[in-house]
């Protein structure tokens, strides 16, 4: 039959999420993508009641598997970069967006390196036996934070609309 899921906490009250709506919106893929990775666990957001919450670090993880998919990778390998994004975006997504360098996940489906370095970016190019992707995560990152910076909260757009009406 069906199983189970494990549902993941809602986040913290003062935690910033994203709805699904949103995520769909800033990573340009469909609803039922997202809803398809999620019962896949490519990308599991916390539940809040039938709503799913994406947490800024999940948006740029959606981000890149967008970009990948867009650049013809099977979910085998996305998997295996994700795996690897965990594991080192987990105390270098914070980094990346402080630090004044773009961090680079540069990939050939086989072998994934995050770079900052300029130099050892087109060294990896230059010696590649075969076609390498290139994915500027700091870059995905910013586009997360400018469009967090123009979503108006809720209670703006209703407090707009409804002094909109009485005018």
């Amino acid at each position: 039959m069906f199983k189970a899921r494990k549902s993941r906490p809602a986040p913290p009250a003062d935690a910033q999420g994203y709805n699904s709506s949103d995520v769909a919106r800033i990573c340009s893929v469909s609803l039922r993508q997202l809803q398809w990775w999620d019962e896949r666990n490519v990308v599991s957001p916390r539940q809040n009641g039938h709503k799913r919450i994406y947490m800024p670090e999940e948006v740029v993880e959606i981000s890149v598997i967008a970009e990948l998919r867009r650049k013809g990778f099977s979910l085998q390998k996305i998997r295996r970069v994700l795996r690897f994004l965990q594991k080192d975006m987990g105390k270098r997504l914070s980094e990346a967006l402080a630090s004044s360098s773009d961090v680079h996940l540069l990939t050939d489906g086989k072998s994934i390196y995050l770079e900052e370095t300029p130099s050892r970016i087109l060294d990896l190019l230059k010696n590649a036996r075969q076609p390498m992707f290139l994915v500027c995560v700091t870059d995905q990152a910013r586009r997360l934070a400018a469009t967090a910076e123009r979503k108006p909260a809720k209670s703006e757009t209703g407090a707009a609309a409804r002094k909109a009406r009485a005018v």
